[in-house]
């Protein structure tokens, strides 16, 4: 018997949907305010999951202005055997102040995983989590959560079905309500429809993305319901147990449903697969607490459930709780591939650089980041402050453990104090710590300063300046479990200097970058990154001869 690890897909990775194609399996993540949008991962044996794609890279999105935790949410993958499509369902979340929540979802199609996909083709601004369900008649539906904004009416609102023709973009019929959740927990979300032996299940996240967040399951023999509960009244998945009522209650975060008995949190937001080997998993988001805190720096991760029916029809866990587990079983009969390793090096040889970079808020182009123009290194043209929601020129990948080490080497030339390039951790653009070299006026050359952005705060480090006389250094930052020491030299026969010591980063997680206590202020995760700003004469430009994520 072999044994699957959790996470399987560790870092920012919520909202997995997973499928199977024979005996292939892919799983879709939400991207938010990160492009590429949509990233597609792509396994085996369930254990090992490789990056292999993602959707929204050819400008489909505008996430420019996009404020945490808003854009491209809860991604749906389906494949019709029919037709050999795979489909892709997903919501832009544009406003959600007021609670006034603005999402317009859309479905694409591709006869490859890998794309081209097809244009956007518009579904309903109904509210958001669509998903698409192909049954075996032909008909196809899309279910997801009608908004409520009313007040005296239960929040967040219906799980909504209704028939399509996805072809067209068009409803046929209308919405059904269909349930506000199979449990007390409430905060119904992210509906999926499966059939089976003549039943449609739905199966819908519940209790908010935070700590008490959970799996839920109903069935029905029509597809517009009325749905029956599981028969437990529990979610069959869950990293905590205990009781909940929380009908109504807008709190995603439910702190005090914490489990200490657990290293895995926040279990919920599943997606069934059927294996070639006749089993059952879910896969559904986790997050992992920084040990003796509730913040979370790596985001909601991937895991993965054994599961199994009973007699009567029921899904459930394979061990026949409800608490999900770090370690889990594996198909049968399947050997494990050796385990993929999570670290990033990218030396820039390639005319494309490493598939895991991403930025925030703009897409990615040739026009302000490439390796063509010097070969063997990244070129990035300085943009907006990292303050901006606009054109920050960020490379970034996904933090991935607690312990890690990023290190680059870049040359600068800058010729103005608002131009500077460097290296450092990211969340959201008013959450951030950026070790970079600029212009000094007394200097009268470039020097190495960091600054720091906290709650939308900025901190610079006015004591901390180092000549840099060549225009070259190279950068470390070692991460110990929230704690970040930053390090420099200028030439590879030095010694490593610190220039920043045990930095407190632990904000940077989904719960540390809301003002208010006891709030989750984000849903994505910690990243780690290389970038470059203008706020000069746009004319500066960046070269990094390489980049390093070591795990420890």
């Amino acid at each position: 018997m072999t044994r699957i690890q959790n996470p399987i897909i560790p870092g920012m990775a919520p909202d997995p949907s997973i499928i199977r194609v024979h005996d292939t399996y892919y799983i879709a993540t939400s991207s938010f305010h990160w492009t590429p949008g949509v990233q597609i991962y792509k396994s085996m044996d369930l254990a090992n999951w490789e990056l292999i794609s993602s959707v929204l890279r050819n400008g489909e999105v505008d996430l420019r202005g996009t404020n945490t935790p808003a854009g491209i949410w809860a991604p749906h993958l389906s494949y019709d055997p029919s037709t050999g499509r795979y489909w892709l369902a997903y919501s832009h979340m544009l406003n959600m102040a007021g609670r006034e929540f603005n999402s317009d979802s859309y479905a694409m199609w591709a006869e490859d995983i890998q794309g081209p996909w097809s244009e956007p083709v518009y579904l309903t601004s109904i509210g958001f989590d669509p998903a698409i369900f192909h049954d075996e008649d032909g008909k196809q539906y899309v279910s997801i959560l009608e908004w409520e904004t009313r007040e005296g009416y239960q929040a967040p609102g219906h799980i909504v079905i209704a028939e399509f023709d996805l072809a067209m973009g068009k409803i046929i019929g209308e919405w059904h309500r269909v349930t506000q959740g199979f449990t007390t927990r409430g905060c119904a979300e992210a509906p999926q429809i499966y059939k089976r032996n003549g039943y449609y299940y739905l199966m819908i996240a519940a209790g908010g993305t935070g700590y008490a967040h959970g799996v839920e399951i109903g069935r029905s023999r029509n597809v517009f319901g009325p749905y029956e509960p599981h028969p437990s009244g529990e979610p069959i998945i869950t990293s905590s147990p205990r009781h909940l009522f929380s009908l109504g209650d807008p709190d995603a975060g439910h702190f005090e449903m914490f489990n200490p008995n657990s290293p895995m949190q926040k279990a919920g937001h599943g997606s069934l697969v059927h294996a070639h080997t006749g089993e059952w998993y879910i896969a559904h988001l986790m997050s992992r607490p920084l040990p003796g805190t509730l913040m979370n720096p790596l985001g909601r991760e991937t895991s993965i459930q054994k599961m199994h029916w009973t007699e009567d029809g029921w899904l459930e866990m394979k061990d026949g709780t409800n608490v999900a587990k770090m370690e889990v079983e594996g198909m049968a009969g399947v050997t494990l591939a050796a385990p993929l390793s999570h670290d990033v090096q990218d030396d820039f040889n390639d005319e494309t650089y490493s598939i895991h970079f991403m930025t925030p808020y703009r897409n990615q182009s040739r026009d302000w980041t490439n390796t063509v123009e010097r070969p063997g290194h990244l070129r990035i043209y300085g943009g907006n402050s990292f303050f901006s929601q606009i054109h920050p020129a960020i490379m970034a990948t996904r933090a991935t453990s607690f312990h890690y080490e990023l290190q680059t080497k870049v040359e600068f030339h800058p010729d103005h104090y608002s131009e500077t390039a460097g290296m450092g951790l990211y969340y959201d653009s008013n959450n951030w710590v950026y070790v970079h070299l600029t212009h000094s006026e007394p200097e009268r050359g470039t020097v190495l300063k960091v600054l720091q952005a906290k709650l939308g705060q900025r901190i610079e480090f006015a004591d901390t300046i180092i000549p840099v006389p060549q225009g070259i250094a190279e950068l470390k930052l070692i991460y110990t479990s929230g704690i970040a020491n930053i390090l420099y030299r200028l030439d590879e026969e030095m010694e490593w200097n610190a220039i920043v010591s045990d930095l407190d980063v632990a904000y940077l997680s989904d719960e540390g970058v809301n003002g208010e206590p006891g709030e989750i202020g984000g849903f994505t995760g910690l990243f780690n990154f290389i970038g470059s700003v203008d706020a000069h004469q746009h004319d500066s430009f960046a070269d990094f001869e390489y980049y390093s994520v070591k795990n420890r």
